[in-house]
Order: structure tokens, then C-alpha cells, then sequence
């Protein structure tokens, strides 16, 4: 029986050459090779000038960058900001995107999703409705790869920019609410032609080893210009933040005599190591064969399975090009307990599914927060009939024909 995983790292022997280069260097933790890395991808999402000013950081973790921006901004009580300020994300996530607005000591306002087919984003209106005075960031998740609506959020927080009330410096700059994407999902993918990482006032990028392009632990931020803040400042200041408060990297200090430091803040530690960074230097020169790949995966699974009347995401439109993450269907007139019989029963051929995602206020630290999937029906309805295929770069032909044909076959007791 074939065995095919829901997921699997695509690592090539570049990816190991590199590493092994960083390992022999005698230098393996943050240093050139995460500095490379950090200006490759800030040139891949289109905010790089040209001139040596990064615009990414890269970080131990997405969870990471979403913190550090919620962090710069001044948000939270934890933060120099209010215990009444608010942070907006969907309820249809991964905690991650949210987890992070109590970090800071803000309160976690969730939405619920728009009601369309093809796609589990925010619905706007009622994102709208929940923006009040307390308001300082919306949190928007580009699930799967796909991104969201960014001219609906965009104009969404210009109508309601009389209700904004600044308390840091970089939300006076904005003057606005700020938006912080989650696009753990959204390397590679791109609104109205501009890429993820170069679009939202801060980006945050995973690269955990399930994600298309992998560091096996990591993530990055990106964020756009801010009139008034140089970008070189905002560089240091999340590296601050991801190194100890200390003044100096490690690197910096290993120079000859160059040993003093000073710590300017009691910060965090979520740095990238240069053996990840390797990693991803290795996949940078591969990510459009991948990102392509993923593509052809995608279009013969819509082929296959559309005809059915399988719900999926449109990962491909005229206004987007999804990075290609994840393959989420939707089975019309099941249940979430006839969904878990399909993924069992895929499983005993050999076929590893998952599902994305439970909604938040169903996980027991959301509910000790007092939410209640009651107030959120849509959401628990693209949750309970979901099943997400495996889509990854190790999936051969052969293997993609396999998935179509059980998982069809599967589906006739049931639609």
C-alpha cells in the first residue's frame, strides 16, 4: 500500500551543502549567512532598495515577527500601551495569530468568516463593526496562501480613522490603525501583482518545517516605509527585541576587541541561526520550481475534484496568486463527525490528511477568554465539513493520481 504524508520538507542537496559549509565556517549562530538571507528575501517581496537597507528581519518564528510587531507598535499593557487596547483577527486561525495580542497584554476581538465559498477570510463587514476606539491593530491571516481582501482592510481602517487614537510614536506616524499580516502561509504569493511582505504595514513569514519554503524552525518580518522612521533604526529595533535587548549580535561582538556591549532593554530571544539560515538560502534558489510545482498540484486537484462538487480556496484569480500552501476542500452535507470517518478511512489507504483549522474559540484557552462558537456559525461551518489534502513538492504524478482517486472513491457513501 502506497504511504503518502500529509506533508514533507523538501530539502535538496544544496540546502545540505550550505549547511554543511555554515558547519565547517566555525561560525553557526546569527551572522553573514542570516544577514544574506534577510536581504534575498526582502528583494523577493519587493521593499529592497538596492542600497543596503534591509526591510526583513529574520526571526526564530512567525509567532515571533507578529509579537515584535504588535511589540514596535506599542500595543498592550505589557507594552507601554492600555490593557483596553484591542487587536482584530479572524476566528478561523491558527492560535498563533492570536496568542500573540495577549503576549502583549491587549484584548483578542475575534471575527467571524465571510460566508462565500472559496475562500475563509474575515468577513469585512462585520471586521468593520467590531472597530472601536480601542482599536490599534487588525491581525488579517492569509490562510493557505491566499490573501486577503488587503484594498477592503485597507479602506475599512481609512473610513474608520476618526475613531483612532494613537499611543506610541509609530502609531502616531501611521495615524491610523496598523495592519500586521499574518502571512505565515503567503511566501510567494501576491495581491494585485504586489507580493506579500511588501503590502501590510508588517508582514510576518513562517518558514517551520511544514511550510513551503523551510528553515525547519524560523520565520521572518517584513514591514513597508514609514514617513519618518528609518529603516535602518527599524532594523536594529527588532533585532534588539530578538536578541537580549543586547547592542551587539554575537558576531559583532566575536570581532577583535570588540567585546563591549550594553543591554538597552529586558527583551526576548528569538533570533535565526546561521545553520537555518542555510537552509534557506538553499531553498531561496529553489523556491520557484517550488512555488510552480505547487501550482500544477493545485490545478490537477481542482480538476479532479471541482466536478464533484468539492468546495475548495481559489488559489488563482485575477486579482491573486496564492503561494499554494495548503489544499482545503469542503464537503457539502457532512458533518465535522463524517468528515473525521473520511480522514480515517483515507488513512487506511495509506493517505495522511489533516484539518485547517479548528476555529479558535473551540480550544479550551480561547473559551477561559469567554468566547462561544455560538458567536461565530460561519466559521464552525467551513470547520466542520473540512478535510485538507497533502500538498507538498515530494508528491509525485503518480502519487497526486493516487490521492484523487481514493479520496473520490471515498466520497461516494457520502455525496
Amino acid at each position: 500500500m502506497k504511504e503518502i504524508k500529509f506533508t514533507l520538507p523538501d530539502i535538496s542537496e544544496l540546502e545540505i551543502k550550505y549547511v554543511n559549509e555554515v558547519l565547517r565556517s566555525g561560525w553557526i549562530t546569527t551572522g553573514p549567512k542570516t544577514k544574506l538571507l534577510e536581504k534575498k528575501l526582502a528583494g523577493f517581496v519587493g521593499d529592497y532598495n538596492g542600497e543596503g537597507t534591509p526591510r526583513c528581519v529574520c526571526l526564530g518564528s512567525a509567532t515571533a515577527a507578529l509579537e515584535l510587531a504588535l511589540r514596535l507598535l506599542g500595543i498592550g499593557s505589557q507594552n507601554g500601551g492600555s490593557a483596553n487596547d484591542e487587536v482584530i483577527t479572524c476566528a478561523y486561525t491558527y492560535t498563533a495569530s492570536a496568542s500573540v495580542i495577549n503576549h502583549v497584554g491587549a484584548r483578542i476581538v475575534l471575527v467571524d468568516c465571510a460566508e462565500a465559498d472559496g475562500s475563509v477570510e474575515m468577513d469585512y463587514d462585520k471586521l468593520e463593526a467590531e472597530i472601536t476606539e480601542n482599536t490599534k491593530a487588525i491581525i488579517p491571516v492569509d490562510i493557505a496562501g491566499v490573501p486577503c481582501n488587503y484594498d477592503k482592510i485597507f479602506e475599512i481602517v481609512k473610513k474608520k480613522k476618526n475613531l483612532f487614537k494613537a499611543s506610541s510614536s509609530l502609531q502616531n506616524t501611521l495615524g491610523r490603525i496598523a495592519i500586521v499580516s499574518d502571512g505565515a502561509h503567503a511566501l510567494g504569493a501576491s495581491y494585485k501583482g504586489a507580493p506579500v511582505g511588501s503590502i501590510a504595514d508588517f508582514t510576518a513569514f513562517s518558514f517551520h518545517a511544514t511550510k513551503n519554503f523551510s528553515t525547519a524552525e524560523g520565520g521572518a518580518i517584513t514591514w513597508k516605509r514609514f514617513d519618518g522612521i528609518d529603516d535602518n533604526e527599524m532594523y536594529h529595533q527588532i533585532q534588539l527585541y530578538s536578541l537580549h535587548g543586547q547592542s551587539k549580535d554575537a558576531f559583532a561582538k566575536d570581532q577583535l576587541g570588540a567585546w563591549e556591549y550594553d543591554i538597552v532593554g529586558t527583551w526576548y530571544k528569538c533570533n535565526m541561526t546561521d545553520i537555518a539560515a542555510a537552509v534557506g538560502l538553499g531553498q531561496f534558489e529553489r523556491y520557484p520550481e517550488m512555488l510552480a510545482r505547487r501550482r500544477e498540484i493545485i490545478e490537477k486537484y481542482d480538476a479532479a475534484l471541482v466536478p464533484l462538487g468539492i468546495k475548495t480556496l481559489n488559489h488563482y484569480t485575477d486579482k491573486h496568486t496564492s503561494s499554494g500552501h495548503l489544499y482545503i476542500t469542503r464537503i457539502p452535507g457532512i458533518n465535522r463527525e463524517q468528515a473525521n470517518e473520511i480522514i480515517k478511512k483515507m488513512a487506511e489507504s495509506g493517505i495522511c490528511t489533516n484539518v485547517h483549522f479548528k476555529p479558535l474559540p473551540l480550544h479550551t484557552a480561547y473559551k477561559n477568554f469567554g468566547f462561544d462558537i455560538k458567536d461565530f456559525p460561519v466559521a464552525y461551518a467551513k470547520f466542520e465539513n473540512e478535510i485538507t489534502l497533502p500538498l507538498h513538492t515530494k508528491l509525485t504524478d503518480e502519487d497526486v493520481a493516487y490521492v484523487i482517486q481514493t479520496f473520490a472513491e471515498v466520497l461516494k457513501e457520502y455525496i
